[in-house]
């Protein structure tokens, strides 16, 4: 899929149009697909679907596995017969529209979804029971997420020790019985729908790039109840070392992610059995997957728990090879983009050539006058995917407006602009479709350009910002 040429479009669910204070599974996210399909796109890039954590990040999420229910169509629900019309009216935003109320769709979107658990029948039961055998991580994570309620939120490491070495609690997993099966509801809805979007999208000719992260949540289901796998000490369930990365342009105290580090050595012995199940529900949610910080299974930097930057670490080795044999074997064409992004060393530029994963240009990288970046898309090899900019990045119009003078006319030189309303916003801003059409004239096998980039939107579109995230 990802070695044939073609263009698409990044644009979170959150981002779609909506009545419900955030975008959702619903006719809108149809609508979109129809206008990109039109357009001749053939890829649609989302970013991660996990639950978020609680500074609204899915990046550092209770689960690898689970989908966020924010998500969750109103509408659906009482298409299904499982809400009442003045329910889904209670969950209508009257705020506005131009940004996503994450606070206001938790309130009412839980609320409505206890009512709809309330009419769940027995034909209805028997799927979410036959949800739960294809879909195993389900048990783990739903009465993760009725002891959490129970222990009143706090982080699983806080809970009280029946509760928090998973082993005992899961022997008396019938006293969680109950609530446990509203989050196995929750579940089956939110694939439910999500599974109805993505078949309209492969039928309109669409396919879906999804997005993993590459660590998991200290406060996770994944975590709690799959301790031996990381390097975490079993006594104490606190971590010795855990994840960054050290200073570089972006940071001079490096960034302190603070997720808990994989035990490799104990993840080899069954055959990297947990990866395997994670890559497999990734490809099945997605047509192809994204791995954020890909470089980390070449080498990882190591921070001590203690640390209050990331200044200090080391380099650790990750599995390599050894544990991508094994993904080959189960899936031999794994249609997986590697985002290799930042500083790496031979290590990173040899894993990439031995799985052949596309790695990732950001152009916005790339406007350097004093340089030759590999980030040019004149430098772009075909193995590669191509980005104006990414999640993270500010805007292209926004970057043109806060870029040095020396940045800014080396971007508008390079695409052959030469007008001087580079500063011009909207669909038609001429700045930002020269610089769209360079990148679309480049090598790349795949281009994906963000929704925010081909409007003409300035920085108060950007995603997030520093560490508030908009997504």
């Amino acid at each position: 899929m990802l070695h044939q040429r073609g263009a698409g479009v990044l644009m979170h669910i959150s981002s779609l149009p909506s009545p419900y204070g955030i975008g959702v599974f619903d006719r809108h996210a149809r609508d979109f697909i129809d206008r990109i399909a039109d357009m001749g796109f053939t890829y649609w890039q989302v970013l991660p679907f996990n639950p978020i954590d609680g500074a609204g990040s899915p990046y550092c999420s209770p689960s690898a596995f689970a989908g966020n229910y924010l998500f969750i169509d109103p509408q659906g629900l009482q298409d299904m017969g499982l809400a009442t019309a003045e329910e889904v009216a209670a969950n209508h935003y009257d705020g506005t529209p131009y940004t996503a109320d994450f606070a206001f769709a938790g309130e009412r979107r839980l609320a409505l979804l206890e009512q709809a658990f309330l009419r769940i029948d027995d034909t209805l039961a028997a799927k979410i029971k036959a949800f739960e055998v294809e879909n195993p991580w389900l048990t783990d994570y739903s009465v993760f997420m009725a002891v959490k309620e129970a222990e009143n939120g706090k982080p699983w490491w806080q809970w009280s020790d029946r509760h928090a070495h998973y082993h005992t609690c899961i022997q008396d997993i019938y006293a969680y019985e109950s609530r446990a099966a509203f989050w196995k509801f929750v579940q089956y809805i939110f694939y439910l729908q999500w599974g109805n979007i993505k078949a309209y999208a492969n039928e309109k000719g669409v396919a879906v790039l999804g997005d993993m992260p590459i660590y998991v949540a200290m406060d996770s289901a994944d975590v709690w109840s799959g301790l031996p796998l990381f390097l975490i000490d079993e006594k104490t369930l606190k971590p010795e070392k855990v994840a960054g990365v050290p200073p570089d342009y972006f940071s001079e105290n490096g960034q302190l992610w603070g997720n808990p580090l994989y035990d490799w050595v104990t993840m080899e012995k069954d055959g990297y059995g947990w990866w395997l199940s994670r890559l497999g529900h990734a490809l099945t949610t997605y047509d192809a997957v994204r791995i954020d910080h890909f470089r980390a299974f070449a080498s990882y930097w190591a921070v001590d728990a203690q640390a209050e930057t990331a200044k200090v670490g080391q380099w650790l080795p990750g599995p390599g090879m050894k544990l991508f044999d094994k993904v080959f074997e189960v899936y031999p064409n794994a249609p997986i983009i590697a985002e290799d992004l930042g500083v790496f060393g031979e290590d990173v530029v040899q894993l990439l050539a031995d799985t052949g994963f596309p790695g990732m240009k950001v152009v916005q990288f790339g406007f350097d006058p004093n340089g030759d970046s590999s980030h040019m898309p004149h430098n772009a090899e075909k193995n590669s995917v191509n980005y104006v900019g990414t999640h993270d990045n500010n805007t292209l119009l926004g970057w043109l407006w806060e870029a040095g003078e020396a940045e800014r006319r080396f971007a508008l030189d390079y695409a052959g602009f030469t007008g001087d309303n580079w500063g011009d916003g909207g669909y038609q801003s001429p700045a930002c479709r020269k610089i769209i059409e360079t990148v679309w004239r480049s090598a790349s096998n795949v281009v994906i350009i963000a929704l925010q980039d081909m409007c003409g939107f300035g920085s108060d579109a950007r995603m997030n910002t520093l560490s508030l995230i908009h997504i």
